[in-house]
């Protein structure tokens, strides 16, 4: 007599029981939870050393247009629709194409319609200098498709608070806080919003060092409120898991976008500029003699020629990135649209996009101490580990542009997408 069979094993509910949207929902919410986890706390120490790694070889997926999701977008002005490559520079690549998607779909903020243009308003005539980021970004949101009328369909509330003005006019710091702390007051008691979640929806946006210094006396901003700022350091209480590090990005650029030119760069490190911190004077004394290191202690003279700093940027395999008066400088996004692959010098730095993009892939990160083995750890860079990181510099680049009107991944639309993460995490 054969033995009696066993019962079959209740097969599981298949994942088609579950509604299909309230599964991606879950998955991106999960994914994005993790990752946010992973990067803040891997940010929380010194900034980390870099790794010489290989990438594995880029996937390009094809971004198609469904009923759910319209992932097909422009990469540049009148440009075909095409795919984007989705590469290793990101942490997470196939969650970071899902939430854009997502972002561009159902992102919308609220702009608080109240303030004085002459004080808090930055619309500025000319969207230039090295806090034009601040200027480019109050700008894009009012004119982007993010922005909603109808506060009971935002996700995120911004607080158009800008102090860049309030200097130009002789304003003390202590004068500009209690300015920007009636101003909130009056969000506050006018509106319900705040009140909602203590303000964990709300943000502002500063990359001027006046603003960090005006806003930092008001607790209730800082600790609960999402700042994007140009200084992410942990002396102007930047929190990485809630704040964002603004990309200080001067532009106009003088020059054309540089990249897939690596013969023409011959020289091993270059940096110029002005010794306003300890780790640049450092730098200057310990390697302005050298003779494969280009490093000069004071910035080019315009009367030795017509844009010979940014020229150097072409002709350079590695740019020098070291903090100045503030931990962040225009210097990297100098290095990464001229092709030159930037050296970040600064014991911490939580930096642009740290939760998005592998800056391992694409730069070189280091500590202040590493200053005194610069010329050595940059030659230990094979030339085809060298090139790997050139080739993943190239893929970057737009994310560090602005424009007028932005365009799909430049680097409003990462902020956007970084604002995005911090709705999906941060809740009351």
């Amino acid at each position: 007599m054969s033995a009696a069979k066993p019962p079959a094993a209740q097969s599981p509910m298949p994942f088609t029981a579950i509604s299909t949207k309230q599964g991606l929902i879950l998955i991106l919410s999960t994914l994005t939870l993790l990752t946010l986890t992973y990067v803040s706390f891997s940010s929380l120490g010194s900034t980390p050393q870099y790794t010489y790694s290989y990438p594995p070889p880029t996937t390009t997926i094809p971004i198609t247009s469904s009923s759910s999701f319209k992932e097909d977008v422009d990469l540049e002005e009148g440009a075909n629709r095409e795919s984007v490559e989705f590469s290793d520079v990101y942490h997470t690549p196939d969650v970071f194409r899902l939430n854009y998607a997502e972002m561009e779909k159902r992102f919308k903020v609220y702009i608080y319609p109240d303030g004085d243009p002459k004080t808090f308003y930055q619309t500025p005539r000319k969207l230039t200098g090295k806090y034009a980021s601040e200027g480019y970004f109050f700008q894009n949101i009012r004119e982007s498709r993010f922005r909603t009328e109808d506060p009971d369909q935002a996700h995120l509330f911004f607080i158009p608070i800008s102090c860049h003005k309030m200097r130009g006019k002789g304003t003390s710091y202590e004068n500009m806080t209690i300015i920007v702390q009636n101003y909130v007051d009056g969000l506050i008691s006018k509106y319900p919003y705040w009140n909602r979640t203590l303000g964990a929806d709300h943000f502002f946006v500063t990359c001027h060092d006046v603003g960090v210094r005006a806003t930092e006396g008001l607790p209730l901003l800082v600790k609960n409120s999402i700042r994007a700022v140009c200084s992410p350091s942990y002396d102007v209480g930047f929190i990485p898991h809630k704040d964002i590090a603004l990309p200080q990005v001067l532009q106009p650029f003088a020059l054309p976008r540089g990249g897939n030119d690596i013969e023409n760069r011959t020289t091993l490190g270059f940096w110029a500029g002005h010794r306003n911190s300890r780790i640049r004077v450092i730098l200057a004394c310990t390697w302005e003699n050298d003779t494969e290191l280009d490093i000069s202690n004071n910035r080019i003279n315009r009367a030795t020629g017509h844009l010979v700093y940014q020229k150097r940027f072409y002709r350079t395999k590695f740019c020098i990135c070291p903090g100045g008066s503030q931990v962040n400088s225009a210097r990297i996004a100098d290095s990464i649209h001229y092709g030159c692959i930037p050296v970040i010098l600064s014991n911490y730095y939580d930096l642009p996009f740290n939760d998005i993009l592998d800056w391992s892939k694409f730069s070189v990160v280091l500590k202040e101490k590493d200053v005194y083995d610069l010329k050595q750890i940059l030659k230990d860079i094979s030339h085809e580990q060298f090139v790997t990181l050139h080739n993943n510099l190239v893929k970057v680049q737009k994310h560090f542009q602005w424009n007028t009107p932005p365009i799909p991944y430049d680097a409003f639309h990462m902020v956007m997408s970084d604002l995005w993460l911090r709705h999906s995490v941060i809740k009351y």
